[in-house]
């Protein structure tokens, strides 16, 4: 979602996971919330902070060629081996 029409609220610790993007952590319980790439003017975030329903579609599936063999993406969104 573009990174102005979202808001945080709390408290949010960052960790530079690479050169190309950053991640909010929650700093009590540790869980993953955010993801942030710093070429990008938007946020991608953890679903499950969103209380339901959301009426959200996914628009592709992302690391695909990491996913475990367990895993079967069974709808027609378009899938990437890596996040572009």
């Amino acid at each position: 979602m573009p990174e102005t029409d979202f808001e945080i609220t709390g408290e949010v610790r960052w960790y530079e996971s690479s050169d190309i993007a950053k991640r909010g952590f929650c700093p009590t319980c540790g869980s993953f919330l955010f993801w942030k790439r710093k070429d990008e003017d938007s946020m991608s975030f953890s679903l499950g902070l969103i209380d339901s329903p959301t009426n959200l579609t996914l628009n592709r599936h992302i690391f695909t060629a990491d996913k475990g063999d367990y895993y079967e993406i069974a709808d027609d969104a378009p899938q990437r081996e890596h996040y572009k």
